[in-house]
């Protein structure tokens, strides 16, 4: 027994004073080189897919920003014309176009929707002589000796092309710039009920701006003859105000035309004046009736002797992310179209 004891302890020494066991050798060259093939093989496309969800999102979320932008505008412009007393057909614009304001420097402009509105002034006509409000102005510390009042506004929203690169409104830059939509404003000013001089029938031309006339306004124009002195033609301020970016500027070259489009859209308005009724022409009613470089993007059907208008935008997405992005028929998801129709109030005696 004692002998069996001491060959167990002896081996079991001896396997304790044993070296490490042998471990496995390392990969070799050629099973690093293979297994990098296999990593490429296997994460490129799935990093080709990544980049192509990421640009599909982002050419999405453009799409919605113009498709929010140009029915925003669309509203607005709904809004703006539903105070309307007198709208410009295209024989109307080109009637007055010299008495319009001018486009922005480096620019050109064409003048799609023009229209006369009234716009209400809170508390700006004083009661009579005998109070103690004598002008506009001093309505203010006295409310209860004034009564409400309307001016008449004259607004022009203009399609806007850069004629040079514009940073502000070209990006990314390069490429045929975006048009744009620009809205200017020309009030009148609080007349005087009690004034006898037509060229002058303000309170007072000092009074704040707010109750004083525009520079470009002419005081003797009369609703009644929509298409004499419109404006003084000139005093213009360089203030219009842009309503949306990112209008198509798209080329005439595979955009249709309907030869009827406004003539149908409107009813087929007749013109009553002579003797027999005729139809109201679509070169009338359209505005502009033959654009030379820029088609259907934004243009409007009017009916002048209706008060009626019919506007159309269309955007262009793609030009928030690459200079050639003219449209595209078979893409035309990402040139949004947003349409209108509005009837503004009846004029004076109608």
């Amino acid at each position: 027994m004692k002998t069996l004891l001491r060959l167990l302890l002896k081996s079991q020494h001896q396997q304790n004073r044993s070296g490490p066991p042998q471990t496995e050798k390392g990969m070799t060259l050629v099973e690093l080189l293979v297994g990098a093939i296999m990593a490429f093989l296997i994460l490129t496309p799935m990093l080709g897919f990544v980049v192509d969800m990421l640009n599909t999102d982002r050419r999405e979320q453009v799409k919605s920003n113009t498709e929010q932008d140009i029915q925003a505008a669309v509203d607005f412009i709904a809004q703006d014309l539903s105070q309307a007393i007198y709208i410009y057909d295209q024989a109307g614009i080109t009637a007055t176009t010299a008495k319009l304001p001018p486009p922005p420097t480096n620019t050109t402009g064409t003048p799609i929707l023009v229209f006369w509105k009234r716009q209400q002034i809170k508390n700006a006509v004083p009661i009579n002589s005998a109070v103690t409000a004598k002008k506009p102005s001093d309505c203010k510390s006295n409310p209860g000796q004034c009564n409400d009042t309307y001016v008449l506004s004259l607004v022009a929203y203009y399609q806007i092309r850069d004629t040079t690169p514009n940073l502000t409104w070209c990006q990314p830059l390069g490429g045929t710039c975006p048009t744009r939509i620009a809205r200017y404003e020309i009030r009148d000013g609080v007349k005087n009920p009690n004034s006898s001089d037509p060229t002058n029938p303000y309170y007072s031309l000092t009074d704040p701006n707010e109750y004083a006339p525009d520079a470009a306004f002419e005081p003797t124009f009369d609703i009644s003859k929509p298409l004499v002195n419109v404006t003084k033609g000139g005093g213009f301020k360089d203030d219009a105000q842009v309503l949306v970016n990112y209008i198509d500027h798209s080329q005439l070259t595979g955009i249709p035309i309907n030869p009827a489009e406004c003539q149908t859209a409107l009813g087929n308005p007749m013109d009553t004046t002579g003797a027999t009724p005729t139809a109201i022409p679509e070169t009338t009613l359209r505005i502009p009736p033959a654009p030379p470089d820029i088609v259907n993007s934004f243009y409007a059907c009017v009916d002048t002797s209706k008060n009626i208008a019919r506007v159309t935008l269309r955007g262009n997405s793609l030009r928030r992310l690459q200079t050639d992005a003219n449209y595209d028929a078979n893409k035309s998801a990402y040139f949004p179209t947003a349409t209108v129709q509005v009837q503004g109030l009846g004029a004076l005696g109608k």
